[in-house]
């Protein structure tokens, strides 16, 4: 006897083939909840794929400045070496600061303000990534930064030793240079975050490398790092130079994780396996570049998005072995006349029902 199409369709054997193909479909609720679980803590993926990818981090890349620190530096020296006052020279670095969006250049226009000053007006403006700013003051050149804007030939011996007395206190150094005169030192000082041990002791008990990368000197870098518990230190990096380290890392050891804030930051997140920015003091362009953000810039969530990704794909792969586990039970069952039709939707669709809940784990 003949079967019609329509009897074909909803047969056993036909539903259970049908449905062979939708098991990974079952096991999507499981990211979501995933997803939901780290929205709670103030963790926000911008996708399943990076819930998942975070899962599989070896090493995870810290910014030094406003992510590992505060991102709140204060000014603690002013050190000038022509014949002007620390005043005078505190107004002039200010002037040409006060466009940036820089850590460190709000902390100096912020201590100038803080002393009455008023700030003459600067013009041409132009930021160089990773060094500095450089501009006009009454009609004079200036330019402002780290070591990389700076003539070092022009160092006489007795300021050599005063930078490296500041830097071996964990101190940043602002070089303020006119024509090919060394007009004076800033000196910059920020802190650890709070949790930023925390964090990283966190994350190495995972079994992750941890690295910071920073455009600043080497030794402030290593003064930091030794307070934190870090790896390892990549000092004077410029955006370019970070991309770079990110890819070292990857090739070396895996997938990486690049924790940043600043639009220095944003191409080495763009490149990094996982993207992390700082929710609240991170940037736009970190932000728009980045998978995942961190809502209240709170480091130690890093560990628990990592330990949240692993624990995710563990109930993924434990659901797709049961969905498939259940299917070819009932294909088997199809074969020797054992499944009837009712109880073959109960089995498919209760399977489902079950995967769904065991991925309500996530949640807790």
């Amino acid at each position: 006897m003949m079967i019609s199409q329509p009897a074909a369709e909803f047969c056993p054997g036909s539903v259970i083939f049908k449905r062979l193909k939708h098991v990974s479909y079952r096991v999507c609720p499981v990211v979501l909840f995933g997803i939901s679980n780290g929205a709670r803590q103030g963790i926000l993926f911008k996708g399943g794929v990076h819930l998942e990818n975070i899962g599989d981090i070896k090493v995870v890349a810290f910014d030094k400045t406003g992510t590992l620190t505060e991102g709140k530096p204060k000014v603690t020296d002013i050190i000038p070496f022509m014949a002007q006052s620390e005043g005078e020279l505190l107004r002039l670095t200010a002037a040409l600061e006060t466009l940036s969006e820089h850590p460190i250049a709000k902390a100096i226009v912020q201590s100038a303000k803080a002393k009455g000053l008023e700030l003459p007006k600067a013009s041409e403006l132009q930021a160089i990534p990773g060094v500095g700013v450089h501009g006009l003051v009454n009609n004079e050149e200036f330019r402002i930064g780290n070591l990389d804007c700076l003539n070092e030939q022009i160092l006489s011996s007795e300021q050599r030793q005063i930078i490296e007395r500041l830097e071996q206190q964990g101190k940043t150094i602002i070089y303020v240079q006119s024509a090919n005169t060394l007009q004076g030192l800033i000196a910059i000082q920020d802190v650890l975050r709070p949790q930023a041990k925390a964090a990283v002791r966190a994350l190495r008990q995972m079994g992750i490398k941890i690295v910071m990368l920073t455009g600043d000197n080497l030794s402030t870098a290593r003064a930091l790092s030794a307070q934190a518990g870090v790896d390892e230190v990549y000092a004077r990096l410029f955006p370019e130079q970070k991309v770079e380290i990110v890819k070292k890392l990857a090739a070396q050891y895996g997938k990486v994780a690049m924790v940043g804030d600043g639009v220095n930051d944003a191409p080495a997140l763009a490149t990094a396996s996982v993207g992390i920015a700082m929710g609240a003091a991170g940037t736009d362009v970190a932000l728009e570049t980045a998978n995942v953000v961190l809502m209240a810039d709170d480091i130690t969530k890093v560990s628990y998005a990592i330990a949240l990704g692993r624990r995710t794909k563990r109930v993924v792969k434990q659901n797709i072995i049961f969905a498939m586990a259940v299917v070819l039970l009932l294909v088997a069952g199809t074969f020797m006349d054992g499944v009837t039709l009712p109880f073959g939707v109960i089995g498919h669709e209760g399977s489902t029902l079950l995967v769904i809940a065991s991925g309500l784990r996530l949640l807790r």
